[in-house]
């Protein structure tokens, strides 16, 4: 079971060489659902409708063999197909056959899975994204079952946990910068560096966001990182977020959008809201823009509605887009 690092399966990625089972496993969930979406660019967008499916596997529909049969359909009119299952520790951790079940025998619910892994589809690239295991490198399915002896014969793991191959965090902020044709300020690196406090996935998610936000600006300044990355704000104005939007201030849109999932409200009410105030009537958002912005909020819905990746992740590209 070979193992390596995020950006060396981006490396693959770019390659179009992935192997054709994939174990996404560790911490960083940012991470995580940056390779799932990087995953899907291997196929041609016009189809990837066809060639790209994500499942997930708390849904009731989704089973071993439903997986299998994603997995063994043939790509249309591209040479690969791209099958993503989610949480997938729960579909490949089976049920017991009884409560006297012995540790060391499967389900046979998984039986599909396990023939599947001692032959993988060569047109298909499986890629079963884990949530993180009780380690950050550890991959959360129980050693003795016949289910994880057979996806270790056959699957790469690429671990998701602290920084690409361990980079120290100014260097690795530096590189994502100049990789997404920025500079940045000496200071602005360490503020961010600081404002992680050591945590890795936080780390990640304020780059991304701050390279979203500065794009076009030729370089990132401190000021960005103050705007996107500093404290928090939120009074407890439920319309703070659509207001922010409506002055075209993705600044505070973003701040305010981070309060509100601090809050536990669910990313649909959030998007809904959205969509909700740029179809009103009374909006005031700017009308010109209006049909980029449904646009955007249609594409958001059925990547959200998709498991197309982190609906945080998804919300902070739209609200960059609505107000770029």
């Amino acid at each position: 079971m070979p193992s390596i690092r995020a950006d060396a399966f981006r490396q693959q990625i770019a390659r179009k060489a992935t192997d054709p089972v994939v174990l996404i496993v560790g911490d960083d969930e940012h991470e995580k659902t940056a390779l799932v979406l990087a995953a899907g660019d291997m196929v041609e967008e016009d189809l990837r409708a066809f060639n790209v499916e994500r499942l997930y596997a708390t849904d009731k529909s989704v089973t071993p063999m439903s997986v299998v049969e994603a997995a063994r359909t043939l790509p249309m009119l591209a040479p690969r197909r791209i099958v993503i299952v989610l949480a997938a520790e729960k579909l490949l951790v089976p049920k017991k056959k009884g409560a006297a079940a012995e540790d060391d025998q499967d389900g046979g619910d998984v039986e599909p899975l396990i023939d599947y892994f001692g032959s993988p589809s060569p047109e298909t690239t499986l890629i079963l994204v884990c949530s993180p295991g009780d380690t950050p490198d550890a991959i959360p399915l129980p050693k003795n079952l016949r289910v994880t002896k057979a996806v270790a014969a056959v699957a790469t793991v690429v671990t998701c946990s602290g920084l690409d191959g361990g980079k120290d965090p100014s260097r690795w902020v530096q590189e994502r910068a100049k990789a997404a044709g920025l500079e940045i300020d000496r200071q602005a690196v360490a503020k961010l560096v600081d404002l992680a406090g050591g945590e890795p996935g936080r780390l990640r998610a304020d780059v991304e966001k701050l390279l979203l936000f500065a794009s076009g600006s030729g370089k990132v300044t401190l000021d960005h990182v103050r705007a996107i990355a500093g404290a928090q704000v939120h009074h407890g104005d439920d319309w703070a977020l659509v207001r922010a939007l409506e002055q075209q201030d993705a600044a505070t849109a973003l701040r305010e959008l981070q309060a509100s999932l601090n809050d536990d409200v669910s990313p649909f009410l959030i998007l809904g809201q959205i969509a909700g105030s740029v179809r009103s009537p009374r909006s005031r958002y700017p009308p010109r823009r209006i049909p980029v912005a449904v646009d955007a909020i249609f594409r958001t819905d059925q990547a959200m509605k998709s498991s197309g990746g982190d609906p945080k992740v998804l919300l902070e590209r739209l609200i960059v887009e609505m107000c770029g």
